[in-house]
């Protein structure tokens, strides 16, 4: 393959739905001290939609959002549009801890946000080129179809997952993946062209009066104030939304582990193309490898495909614009062409990164403090786009001491140790997704059981992959 097919066109710069879609004109910075209610750090998806919700049930309150440098700039901007229904982390570890119904009505919530992301996006005019074709992930080889088989009897012994496991001929009459032995497919899920939704609800919650100030990074948060260069807000409450950008905060710095994670995306690819390819049900696609891919197929046919990459930065390091080491793009390119060969022609438009945030036990949570008025949610590992509502409305039951059902969901509140320092930290996580990289290619050529390297793995990072 040339050069020229496999380098980018363009190269960080964000992301590729920015691009497409063209930054919005930038708000003003904050111009000095003041006081608000409600001060949100962090405009991304998990601080909009908090304002959103807040707003919408208080509309005295005067709520103020800063945000490090655009709406929409970190993880809400670059991820790759799945609105799925994950649990963070999965249900089975709520079981011990709260009970198995509490872990299904955790199941049964996500389900719903799902919808409620679709109702909102529609309410408000927001166009993020939904279609809810639901997630479709596919094995191949023998140790993959053996984890998703038992990856389906799991799921299907709970409620709320309406799985369906998919043999070989269904699972490539769904979408022509090379290689495929079957496939798994739910319905709680749409691809959503994510800036697009970012974008659609800053401009929703400055409707209703809430205050966006940009180019304002806060330097460190504590109770009832959010300190910036250019003057400290004053809150009764102050919300932390920060995800993989935590780690730069005062204090903060081995809360979340920043993960990044990259994709790339083709030109748009020709109608000869999708004919071998199908997808036409526009289903979001991953696979059952260790170091797995997430795909899509975009509004303007196009294929964003991503993966992790680089996996972490030593010092818990953020990049600035999204650019991407031409071997991860290589990477994710040869994904992409052993996936279907037919784009093994195609153009790569676009390469970009971002950083998600990542707990020490891999579980999201939200939570308010309301001594202090100290509120936070994150660590989403990836899984936000969804999760991120059901926070922002988990948060607004908080503040405004509604005894919901969302209060009581079982990751409120949810506390966990810090990661290890430097160079701990950077070894094990290397350490880690160099394990589960050699146990993918193990598979792929042609090990027919999981390989011990990625159990191991497991046992030592606390999760599955």
């Amino acid at each position: 393959m040339t050069d020229v097919l496999r380098a980018a066109a363009r190269n960080g710069d964000v992301s590729f739905w920015w691009n497409q879609l063209g930054q919005p004109a930038p708000r003003a910075p904050l111009a000095g001290a003041t006081r608000a209610d409600v001060v949100i750090v962090g405009a991304g998806y998990t601080g909009l939609w908090t304002a959103y919700y807040l707003k919408k049930a208080a509309p005295q309150l005067r709520i103020v959002v800063l945000e490090a440098r655009f709406a929409g700039f970190g993880a809400s901007g670059r991820n790759g549009g799945w609105l799925t229904n994950s649990v963070t982390g999965g249900r089975e570890q709520y079981v011990k801890s709260h009970g198995r119904a509490a872990a299904e009505r955790f199941q049964a919530a996500m389900n719903d946000t799902v919808d409620e992301v679709i109702r909102v996006a529609a309410l408000e005019g927001i166009d993020a080129t939904i279609v809810k074709g639901g997630e479709f992930t596919v094995a191949y080889g023998r140790a993959q179809q053996h984890r998703l088989e038992q990856s389906a009897r799991a799921e299907q012994a709970w409620p709320h997952t309406d799985v369906e496991l998919l043999s070989k001929t269904a699972a490539q009459n769904r979408i022509n993946v090379a290689g495929t032995t079957g496939g798994l497919w739910h319905p709680h899920c749409a691809r959503i062209n994510p800036a697009a939704l970012v974008a659609g609800l800053a401009r929703a919650v400055e409707s209703l009066g809430v205050e966006i100030f940009e180019d304002t990074p806060v330097s460190e948060i504590a109770p009832h104030r959010a300190v910036t260069a250019a003057g400290t807000v004053d809150a009764t409450y102050v919300v932390r939304a920060t995800e993989g950008f935590t780690a730069g905060l005062k204090g903060l710095h081995r809360t979340w582990l920043p993960m990044n994670s990259s994709l790339i995306s083709t030109e748009p690819l020709a109608a000869s193309v999708w004919a071998s390819i199908g997808w036409s049900g526009r289903e979001t696609l991953g696979d059952m490898a260790h170091a797995y891919m997430y795909a899509q197929r975009t509004s303007d046919d196009r294929i964003a495909i991503g993966g992790r990459g680089v996996p972490y930065r030593f010092g818990s390091k953020t990049d600035a614009d999204g650019q991407t080491p031409q071997a991860t793009v290589d990477s994710l390119r040869d994904i992409l062409v052993r996936f279907f060969p037919a784009t093994k022609s195609a153009r790569i438009d676009h390469a970009w990164s971002g950083v998600l945030g990542v707990p020490r036990d891999w579980a999201a949570t939200v939570g308010l403090d309301r001594q202090t008025g100290l509120a936070w949610a994150g660590g989403y590992v990836g899984t936000g786009v969804a999760t991120t509502n059901l926070a922002g409305r988990t948060l607004t039951d908080l503040i405004l001491g509604r005894d919901s059902n969302l209060v009581h969901l079982p990751w409120v509140n949810h506390r966990v140790r810090g990661w290890e320092p430097e160079p701990l930290r950077w070894i094990a996580v290397t350490a880690l997704y160099r394990a589960y990289s050699l146990a993918d290619r193990a598979e792929l050529a042609g090990r027919r059981t999981t390989s011990p390297l990625a159990r191991v793995a497991d046992v030592v990072s606390g999760r599955g992959h």
